[in-house]
């Protein structure tokens, strides 16, 4: 039980973030998943919808910068390594 009507908002209000935050970061690797299952017609605007939604996560901090910019590296890594394999 809360003390304050004011920490029984901020409880309320950061249960309500959580949970948004914890769909963003499920959906960016469903999308990595998905992106990488793909068929290479459809690479190409899945791994920039994947970009671009790593993107926004980073942008309203709900991942780190850095975070970020390793997903997509290493995202961009193994799409590499799949083309190669099918060369």
């Amino acid at each position: 039980m809360t003390h304050s009507k004011q920490a029984a908002k901020r409880v309320r209000t950061s249960n309500r973030r959580r949970l948004k935050n914890r769909a963003v970061r499920s959906g960016i690797k469903s999308k990595a998943k998905s992106t990488l299952a793909a068929e290479p017609a459809q690479r190409a605007e899945m791994l920039r919808e994947s970009m671009k939604m790593i993107d926004k996560a980073a942008k309203v901090g709900v991942i780190h910068k850095n975070a970020a910019s390793r997903k997509k590296s290493r995202l961009m890594k193994a799409l590499n390594k799949l083309s190669a394999a099918k060369k």
